[in-house]
């Protein structure tokens, strides 16, 4: 059976991963807190930002990486000081570095390991008050498409772009049905994602299924990214 981490993935699409992937495999997750995680994956107290993987029993083959941990600030470029961006790209990017630098060997040990991130289609589309968040994720997508060339053929690596999907996190934005109703009618496919239409795709590449598939980008975003039906 597979060992998959999750970091960072105790509510909202992780959460969800957990549940998809614990029939078939070793689920562990960790993460700050435990949001109704099934009693059958196994959590570990973990504060990406502020702790080390090695600090954690973790078992000597990793076959599947979920990093989830992320930010949404979405605020005009006039009103962001420069220490949200130095957060934002700490959150979402240096911190996975230092991560996978801790698991490198436990990975390599695996078959082929499967590393999966998180982007957003606001690097790829470009939208106001994304300035932060694009930046960060932007970084996260160039890298990880070196380091799939680079770990290759060992080590898959693949990138999720998500549009705006109900979760926690995104939750003021989606705070009440005509705020829902408003941001589903910008969306090709007329509504917004939910965790698990994002979770299927990372189920997806964490699987044998997708045993060819390394270095992309998958666009899981209501067809917002490449089509425009104004």
């Amino acid at each position: 059976m597979k060992n998959i981490l999750l970091i960072g993935g105790s509510y909202g699409i992780g959460n969800e991963i957990a549940k998809q992937m614990k029939a078939e495999a070793n689920v562990i997750v960790a993460s700050r807190t435990n949001n109704d995680l099934p009693e059958d994956v196994t959590h570990i107290p973990f504060d990406a930002a502020k702790n080390s993987i090695l600090e954690i029993d973790l078992p000597e083959v990793i076959d599947g990486l979920v990093y989830c941990p992320g930010t949404i600030n979405l605020k005009p470029f006039s009103m962001l000081k420069p220490e949200v961006f130095e957060s934002d790209l700490q959150l979402n990017f240096l911190s996975l570095v230092k991560i996978l630098k801790e698991l490198h060997p436990k990975l390599k040990a695996s078959t082929q390991a499967s590393i999966v991130v998180f982007s957003t289609v606001a690097v790829k589309v470009g939208m106001p008050f994304h300035t932060s968040v694009a930046a960060a994720k932007g970084a996260l997508e160039g890298f990880s498409k070196s380091l799939a060339a680079e770990w290759a053929p060992q080590i898959r690596v693949n990138v999720i772009a998500p549009s705006l999907t109900n979760t926690p996190l995104a939750k003021r934005l989606v705070s009440n049905e005509a705020k829902i109703e408003k941001m589903n009618e910008r969306h090709p496919l007329k509504r917004i994602g939910q965790s698990e239409d994002i979770a299927h795709m990372a189920s997806f590449l964490l699987s044998d299924k997708s045993s060819w598939i390394t270095g992309q980008v998958m666009g899981v975003d209501g067809g917002t990214s490449t089509l425009n039906l104004s």
